[in-house]
Order: C-alpha cells, then sequence, then structure tokens
C-alpha cells in the first residue's frame, strides 16, 4: 500500500468521529487554503534554498549548509505531532531512510512545535533523523509555505485539544503548508512536492526516484 493509500484509508476510517460542524469548518477552510494559490507561490523546482539553522530534538543546531556539505538533502515539513497524517507521513519516511541513505543523502523534518515536543515525536516513533523546530514558521515562510489558521479553525483545533498555543511555542495559528524537497548540493532545489490538502503527502518512492535523478 502506497502512503497516500494509507491516508486515504486513515481519513475514510476517522473522518465519521470528528462532529458534522468542526468537520464543516475544516472542509470549507480545505477549499479556502486550496484556492488562495499558497501552494503556487511556495518555492519550487529550480530555485535556491533558503539557508537555516534550527533546533534539533536533542538541543543540538542543524543547518542545511553542513547537511549539504554532505550530500543532497531531502527537506519535510510537517504540520506537527498533533497531526495523525503527519506521524504516518513520518513513519513511512523513516522506513525509507537506509534507502534514501544509500543514495548519499540525508532526511530532515521541520515543524513548528518546540524541542521538547520534537523529541517526544522522535521517541515515541523511533525516529532515526533530525527533528527540527521552526517556531513562528519563519523558515517554512521562506520558503512560502506559512500560513495562518483562521479564527474558527483554529477554535475546532483548541476542542479537539491539541494546545497549539504550547507545542508551538506561543504561536498557535500559525503552520506550514505540508511540503517535502530533494536539495541538491550547491543548494537548489531539483523535486519538490507542495500541496495544501494536509491529507495528502509526497510519496516516499517519488522522493528516491529525485535522488536517483541526481547521480
Amino acid at each position: 500500500m502506497s502512503l497516500n493509500d494509507e491516508l486515504t484509508a486513515f481519513f475514510r476510517a476517522r473522518s465519521g468521529e470528528i462532529p458534522a460542524a468542526a468537520r464543516e469548518v475544516m472542509e470549507r477552510t480545505d477549499r479556502e487554503l486550496a484556492a488562495s494559490g499558497q501552494a503556487g507561490r511556495a518555492l519550487n523546482v529550480g530555485a535556491t534554498a533558503p539557508r537555516f539553522g534550527l533546533p534539533a530534538a536533542d538541543g543540538t543546531t542543524v543547518t542545511l549548509d553542513a547537511l549539504l556539505a554532505d550530500g543532497p538533502v531531502v527537506l519535510t515539513f510537517y504540520r506537527g505531532a498533533w497531526c495523525p497524517f503527519c506521524n504516518l507521513a513520518l513513519r513511512a519516511l523513516q522506513q525509507q531512510l537506509g534507502e534514501i541513505a544509500a543514495r548519499g543523502a540525508q532526511l530532515v523534518a521541520v515543524s513548528p512545535q518546540i524541542p521538547d515536543e520534537s523529541l517526544t515525536l522522535t521517541e515515541k516513533h523511533d525516529l532515526a533523523f533530525p527533528v527540527l523546530s521552526d517556531i513562528g514558521c519563519d523558515t517554512a515562510k521562506q520558503y512560502g509555505l506559512s500560513f495562518d489558521l483562521p479564527e474558527d479553525l483554529a477554535a475546532v483545533y483548541d476542542s479537539f485539544g491539541f494546545d497549539l498555543q504550547r507545542v508551538n511555542g506561543g504561536h498557535p495559528h500559525t503552520l506550514p503548508v505540508p511540503a517535502a524537497y530533494v536539495i541538491d548540493r550547491d543548494a537548489t532545489i531539483r523535486w519538490a512536492f507542495i500541496d495544501t490538502d494536509y491529507k495528502t503527502r509526497a510519496e516516499p518512492s517519488d522522493i528516491l526516484a529525485a535522488l536517483d535523478g541526481l547521480i
């Protein structure tokens, strides 16, 4: 089963558990974000990847320059550990970590969560790649991925107990559009996946194919 087949199955199994009023808000705001042109404004193939230095779950600072010094980088942006679709996507990437490394590349994930939340996520899912904290989504903004939740959607997330005020370090309404990039050693983006639909993610097999294209 592909990752997106798994995500679709999960959504179908769980959507009936969401109250109708909350589901209406979520569906409407999803349509509005898609219509906003956000995905089209994000950095894409051929652009130079903005440099960053972000804290990892283990307390170290990870920079894009240091990663690129060792080879290509697979960079993925996710919403947070509270998002089950993000968790499924990260686990799928973990399963392909050996294949990514075999191609001389490194994988790194970025979310707006505080380092303690990243550490909990890393330990829970046995992630063996850096999980970085982009509090306030400053790095996501440089990639054109940052957006603010509408008030009614933020209220729905509050009702679900996600506590984004705490886990996002005082920036509860700002999230990244989920995205994945393959960045060559010269910092050029060679492959990109950006989709405002949080239920759709980059297939690990497509990432591996993009890495193969660099060789």
